[in-house]
């Protein structure tokens, strides 16, 4: 089976880094992966956190789109309970007109912060319960297309600025909920395995069973997003690892603190309870060598029967995460598929006289 890879990237800040750090690693990371033949690049959105840079993905894609030419740039995604589906229509639809052809607009309904912060960004006089989100979906949809029907109460409404071409919307879940709504929508789903990978299996199959063809897609239209790590040896790998799964620990404890180097003191002095957790993260994680990821990652997907994997990597060095993507891209074959690409694409374009 061919597997495309894609990226999820956090912006994660470093203990003792700054988000302007994080941000512009985040550029260079952009440009590295199309190079390695990476075929997106999904931007996340989180709020009050002082371990993860981008809470405003839709201002970091234009720059991310800026400084490449060919890998597709995307939300992953944009939280859309706290928006006007308005207003996220309308910025979308400026991004694909600025970028025509390269803009994904991936949907998410999790709040993507603590429940303080999540009501300091709801609208009117309070974010929207979960229950309307599959109605905002739909609403955003016509919108995108500029197909309001008569009667709608935003009938008459465009979304500007109107043109030939609309974003790729992808809805992104790790519950059954949302692959429900991206089938009976039919669009394109994508869950997120490094978030509850018990469900993933479950919730795929819920979302290709109750698929309705639409105007987006004829048949369902899966990827899942992984946490994955590469290194050049499974002990090199798990080392590093333990960089992020010290992180979500505290994090899970109300600790907001950056990304913590893989050798923090602190790992020695875990609890019972906290070792548990951080063994709950190894079995969500593909961690290891190339050989290893690649077993992995092709197990999942004959697993899931997914083609494409959306990799999100953490680590406090960025050498290190970028290294990862590199192994990950040499082990695949990325880089050749895209030349022989680039080759197929050369042979039929019209030859100037």
């Amino acid at each position: 089976m061919a597997i495309t890879l894609g990226v999820l990237d956090q912006s994660p800040i470093r203990r003792g880094g700054t988000a302007a750090e994080a941000i512009e690693e985040t550029l260079q990371l952009a440009q590295a992966t199309e190079r390695l033949g990476y075929t997106r690049y999904w931007l996340a959105e989180h709020h009050n956190s002082t371990g993860l840079a981008c809470a405003a993905p839709e201002i970091l894609i234009p720059r991310v789109a800026s400084v490449t030419s060919r890998i597709r740039v995307g939300s992953g995604g944009v939280m859309l309970p706290h928006y006007s589906t308005l207003k996220v229509a309308e910025q979308f639809r400026m991004l694909e007109t600025m970028f025509p052809g390269r803009i994904d607009l991936g949907l998410g309904r999790a709040p993507g912060t603590d429940g303080r912060t999540s009501a300091a960004l709801a609208q009117g006089p309070g974010m929207r319960n979960v229950e309307h989100y599959p109605r905002q979906v739909a609403d955003l949809m016509r919108l995108l297309r500029d197909e309001l029907p008569e009667g709608h109460p935003l009938t008459g409404i465009h979304a500007q600025p109107r043109g030939e071409s609309v974003p790729t919307p992808w809805l992104l879940g790790s519950s059954l909920d949302s692959a429900s709504t991206a089938a009976e929508q039919g669009l394109p789903f994508s869950f997120a395995h490094f978030i509850h990978a018990e469900w993933a299996g479950e919730a795929i199959t819920l979302y290709r069973r109750l698929f309705r063809p639409s105007q987006w897609l004829d048949k369902p239209l899966v990827n899942a997003g992984v946490s994955a790590l590469c290194a050049e040896t499974d002990e090199e790998a798990e080392r590093l690892a333990m960089s992020r799964w010290l992180w979500r620990l505290r994090n899970r404890q109300g600790l907001r603190i950056g990304v913590p180097p893989p050798d923090d003191p602190e790992v020695e002095r875990l609890s019972q309870p906290e070792l548990d957790f951080i063994e709950y993260q190894k079995q969500t994680s593909l961690v290891g060598g190339p050989q290893r990821l690649r077993d992995r990652l092709e197990a999942l997907a004959v697993e899931l029967e997914v083609d494409e994997f959306v990799v999100v990597t953490i680590t406090y060095d960025y050498d290190d995460r970028l290294r990862s993507y590199e192994l990950l891209a040499e082990e695949f074959g990325l880089s050749e598929a895209n030349s022989a690409d680039d080759r197929s694409l050369s042979q039929r374009r019209p030859v100037a006289s």
